[in-house]
């Protein structure tokens, strides 16, 4: 079948900037009493900065709890962000009202965690798929049906299958169908929320092949959420690594998994199962857990479980900037 796309030609140039993200920071109050007063905050996103360039793909990884998913959320305005700003193809994101904001979701879109729980068990997969678009007023009729089959045949479903309703698929196929409504309005960027995480081993590559085929094709640009290395090893061009609210270190994913400066991330890396049980890698244990976002510690925030901590990490915080490796980190080691 043809793509029926008409008249929507999109820029796959490579290396010009998208999103501009600057020190964003995203921070729930914690309210207490008869009189709901603020009583402190939860510092989820606590200055966050990065660029996506044009057909890109940027991994954002760290453990469960640093603050990724409330990142990818609130620079889609679907968490509104404290402070910073969001500047997607030179409009700030954080300024935009509720027009400019709607016109906004039909080129960025999100492909959530759950493939359980994202789609609505009361609707069949055509409704799923062509409700955005009747929402935004895109293809109506015969033309709209026929969007809906090419996207269900790109996801690796048939049109048949689009007159059934979630209960009758499996997690894989579900998290098709998510994509699939995430390309219907023809976005520019996809953030994937953790997108293989709730999958079966066998699926995962199935799904990251079908991503990495469909951003050739559509010229999107990722942005990948991820605590599996591995997962985004293989489908990024740029990570950025996040502990506690914070980027420590970001860089060119070759250049992350072959010479990773933050002691963080080398634990993080040391943690990759190796196939090959003659070679060796030794094992960073970090020791205690991570600490409350609610009283984030003094000076940097890995230093009560770094192997490497200073007396200097105690008092005051690294700036995340090019320490002499070319790719910035934010430690105090590389002075």
């Amino acid at each position: 079948m043809n793509d029926p796309l008409t008249g929507m030609e999109k820029d796959h140039q490579t290396g010009n900037p998208l999103l501009t993200v600057e020190d964003l920071k995203i921070h729930f109050p914690i309210k207490k009493g008869v009189l709901s007063r603020t009583v402190g905050y939860v510092y989820a996103v606590d200055g966050v900065s990065f660029t996506l360039n044009r057909g890109q793909t940027l991994g954002l990884v760290g453990e469960s709890g640093c603050g990724k998913t409330t990142a990818g959320l609130g620079i889609l305005r679907l968490i509104p962000p404290t402070s910073g700003k969001v500047v997607y193809d030179g409009r700030d994101v954080t300024r935009m009202g509720r027009t400019e904001l709607r016109g906004l979701r039909k080129e960025m879109q999100i492909i959530f965690q759950d493939p359980y729980s994202s789609l609505n068990p009361r609707m069949t997969v055509n409704r799923i798929i062509g409700d955005p678009m009747e929402i935004h007023g895109l293809y109506r009729g015969p033309e709209r049906e026929e969007r809906i089959a090419y996207l269900l045949e790109k996801v690796g479903l048939s049109p048949e299958q689009g007159r059934r309703y979630p209960h009758e698929f499996s997690g894989g196929q579900r998290q098709r169908i998510g994509i699939a409504r995430a390309l219907a309005l023809n976005p520019n960027i996809v953030i994937g929320d953790e997108p293989v995480s709730a999958l079966d081993v066998s699926i995962q590559a199935q799904i990251i092949n079908l991503l990495i085929d469909l951003q050739q094709e559509f010229g999107l640009s990722y942005i990948i959420i991820a605590h599996d290395l591995a997962v985004v090893e293989y489908i990024c061009d740029h990570i950025a690594v996040m502990y506690l609210g914070n980027i420590v270190e970001s860089g060119d994913y070759k250049e992350i998994y072959t010479d990773p400066k933050h002691p963080y991330t080398q634990a993080l890396l040391s943690a990759i199962p190796v196939a090959d049980p003659r070679r060796k890698t030794e094992r960073i244990i970090l020791q205690g857990d991570v600490p409350s976002p609610i009283h984030p510690p003094d000076g940097c925030r890995f230093h009560p479980r770094c192997p490497d901590r200073m007396d200097v990490c105690d008092r005051k915080t690294p700036a995340l900037r090019d320490r002499g490796h070319g790719r910035p980190v934010a430690c105090f080691l590389y002075p």
